[in-house]
């Protein structure tokens, strides 16, 4: 990791600092991920397997996963990993639940009702990233709002091998439609369909570059009706530490993003050159215990460390920034938070790692990265349903704002919209004598 003066820097070098990793942003990935749309979108299931084959190296007979296959994995999971996905379950349902939305009625004037309901999205495709390290909590995280918000197809895909705990979580959750999918192909199949794979109305989860390149560019796509959560992508954190947070645990952060993968992107802004320094120290000293030190590495390569004179100096820098997690270790953690506006989720203290939210808090971890936590929401039951207006209006809240909608179509030279109007009224008029 790099050590780096911000006082020091000039703006385009601040810019630098702040860029994303050079992975993330690399100019090949655009034009492989439309080949391999196209890819399906003509070929079908066949281009899948062949897909599979070629950047997954694994042969697949057959795409979806047999029901008996999901039925068993329950019982090869140890005790101990089943306590932990029960405790991680209940947080995650428990927060998830609270989040639901009670229909809105409002009398806004005497005759006229509005209301604001809200419905489960009908299908729903869930990404499970897989490869080098199979993300079993992001099927927690979205298979429970998925059951909780009433989605009536909800669909996993993910790289194969799928490992058991996925199809377990998702036996849990009442999903039984899988697919051993992966990468931008399982993106394309989720949004164009194949003779297999129905389309679905919206598709969840994060992924590699590959991933979200195939999510933004089906979202653009007038081929298909199918939406996206939120660009989320390689995974990336930012800590802000004062003189008093701890190295170690700093250092423990963000070698978690680290080790992702290798377009993982870490950051930390601290208030003091030699606590700097001791975190740089305490990276390297625990990267050499990794299993996955090699690609914690590559992603540190292109990580920072900035040092800057003042707490409210790194709060601006984070906001710039708009980091996927945001971790504060200072002494008054909770005073800085009115301050910090873009974030897709924060962690508040020396004991609030971000694993915590990752696994078992309750919290969604799935969030916009890229810098889009600065208008993009995290993940939230909300995201699996779809919000709707009613108005009903009898002839007294009709007459009540009749003359005023006929003026203002008038004034938009939309005499068709005053005239729906006009007539009604004279007819309640002509009624009423």
């Amino acid at each position: 990791m790099q050590i780096l003066e911000w006082s020091q820097l000039d703006n385009a070098e601040q810019l630098r600092a702040l860029s994303r990793a050079e992975l993330i942003q690399s100019s090949e990935v655009s034009s492989q991920v439309d080949d391999i749309i196209q890819q399906v979108i003509s070929g079908g299931d066949n281009a899948l397997k062949a897909l599979t084959s070629k950047l997954d190296n694994i042969e697949i007979p057959q795409l979806a996963v047999n029901p008996l296959e999901i039925l068993s994995a329950v019982e090869q999971l140890d005790d101990e990993l089943n306590n932990a996905i029960k405790l991680a379950f209940g947080n995650i349902q428990g927060f998830h639940a609270a989040q639901a939305q009670q229909t809105i009625k409002v009398e806004t004037t005497k005759g006229v009702e509005c209301e604001l309901r809200t419905e489960a999205i009908e299908s729903v495709g869930l990404y499970i990233p897989g490869g080098t390290a199979p993300l079993l909590t992001t099927t927690l995280m979205l298979a429970i709002p998925a059951m909780l918000a009433g989605c009536q197809r909800k669909v996993i895909v993910s790289p194969p091998p799928i490992h058991p705990s996925i199809l377990a979580i998702a036996e849990k959750c009442g999903i039984d439609e899988i697919y051993q999918l992966g990468g931008a192909q399982a993106i394309a199949a989720l949004a164009y369909g194949t003779e297999t794979i129905k389309p679905v109305d919206k598709i969840f989860g994060p992924g590699n570059r590959y991933v979200t390149e195939a999510k933004s560019k089906i979202a653009s796509d007038n081929r298909t009706h199918t939406t996206i959560d939120m660009p989320a992508g390689p995974s990336e954190v930012l800590v802000i530490a004062d003189d008093q947070a701890s190295a170690e645990f700093v250092a423990a952060d963000l070698l978690s993003q680290a080790e992702h993968g290798v377009d993982s992107q870490c950051i930390c802004i601290t208030t003091c050159q030699k606590k700097a320094r001791d975190i740089y120290r305490e990276v390297d000293k625990q990267l050499s215990k990794l299993p996955r030190q090699e690609i914690a590495a590559q992603a540190l390569m292109q990580s920072r460390i900035i040092v800057v004179n003042e707490l409210e100096q790194a709060v601006e820098i984070s906001n710039r920034y708009a980091p996927e997690h945001l971790i504060v270790q200072s002494q008054s953690p909770r005073e800085l938070l009115s301050s910090l506006r873009n974030a897709g989720s924060i962690f508040l203290g020396a004991y609030s790692p971000e694993s915590m939210g990752d696994y078992a808090s309750g919290t969604n971890h799935v969030l916009p990265t890229y810098g889009y936590a600065k208008s993009v929401s995290s993940l939230s039951l909300a995201d699996f349903q779809r919000r709707y207006t009613v108005q009903s209006l009898n002839q007294q809240g009709f007459l009540a704002i009749a003359d005023a909608v006929i003026t203002l179509a008038n004034a938009e030279q939309l005499e068709a919209h005053a005239n729906a109007a006009r007539v009604r009224k004279q007819a309640i008029l002509k009624e009423q004598g």
